[in-house]
């Protein structure tokens, strides 16, 4: 499996660098820069500052430079964070966002194959339909508007939880972000599991051992390899989203991670900021989408020469 690995990881460069030459030019046509201001800065102060972050050469020369420090691991300063790097910023900010996306994909993880399954075992029951009527629910309602109803429910009205901050990573104020992240992959990992023990149920073969009277748990337990191969293809674009942070989560519980210097970077026309975090993103989507093949792999030694 060396050979193939390795034809991933030098198909990923041209990926990032296309990744990256959109970006730095797409965040140039937004209007405005990151000097501007609602006091505009003196003449002279303006113009020593596009000489000070090189924003005075032309537009080519920039994507050079920037370009030639990408190579060297250097993300740039940030523009509106004064004395800090794009490096330092994402130091403080992906422990953050890392801890909300792992505990959301262990959730899902659980409460996705344990609701699929059930439902693949009960399959035309009522169970079956809630399942699925809750699935759809979570998929279809965004996160922006979850999570202000959990806030309303469990912060302001039962006061369980607290309705936004960090405090150092106190569990108590991972609850409700983590429930927001995962429950529309929780409804999709659920899915994918009744869908691929559904199909792997109505097997002849299965069919027969449920005959002879295997246990139906039992079944579902040595079925679930079978069916583990849609779930884990989808494992690898699912986990980047989440273990770079939800800009929406992070923005209305607010909390300082990767999605939340994006919003700001955004804002404040930070270039080196958005672009750091679109390289990071990136990163993690092609990195997970190869760990995804790799246990996919594993899963099927048919997929051992996957392109």
């Amino acid at each position: 499996m060396i050979a193939p690995i390795l034809r991933r990881l030098a198909q990923a460069v041209p990926t990032l660098f296309i990744v990256v030459t959109l970006s730095f030019f797409l965040v140039r046509l937004a209007p405005g820069g990151p000097f501007d201001l609602e006091r505009p800065l003196p003449a002279a102060a303006m113009e020593n500052l596009r000489r000070v972050y090189g924003l005075d050469q032309p537009l080519l020369v920039q994507y050079g430079r920037y370009l030639a420090a990408l190579a060297r691991g250097d993300l740039g300063p940030s523009f509106s964070v004064r004395d800090l790097s794009v490096a330092e910023l994402f130091a403080r900010g992906l422990p953050v966002s890392m801890t909300l996306g792992g505990l959301a994909l262990a959730v899902s993880l659980l409460l996705g194959t344990g609701l699929g399954a059930v439902a693949a075992l009960r399959r035309g029951s009522a169970l079956d339909h809630a399942v699925t009527v809750l699935g759809t629910f979570a998929l279809t309602v965004p996160g922006f508007v979850v999570a202000p109803l959990l806030q309303i429910a469990f912060g302001l009205s039962l006061r369980w939880l607290p309705v936004g901050g960090w405090d150092g990573g106190d569990p108590s104020h991972l609850v409700l972000p983590v429930v927001t992240l995962a429950l529309p992959q929780v409804a999709v990992i659920a899915r994918l599991t009744r869908a691929g023990l559904g199909e792997v149920f109505d097997r002849p073969h299965w069919r027969t051992l449920r005959a002879l009277g295997l246990p139906p748990r039992i079944l579902a337990l040595h079925a679930l390899r079978g069916a583990a191969l849609p779930v884990v293809s989808y494992l690898g674009p699912a986990a980047a989203g989440l273990l770079t942070g939800s800009v929406v989560v992070e923005t209305v519980f607010g909390l300082p991670g990767v999605g939340r210097y994006f919003v700001d970077g955004a804002i404040n026309r930070d270039y080196t900021l958005v672009l750091g975090t679109v390289v990071l993103i990136a990163v993690f989507v092609l990195v997970l989408n190869l760990v995804s093949d790799l246990l996919c792999a594993l899963v099927d030694p048919r997929l051992r020469d996957f392109r």
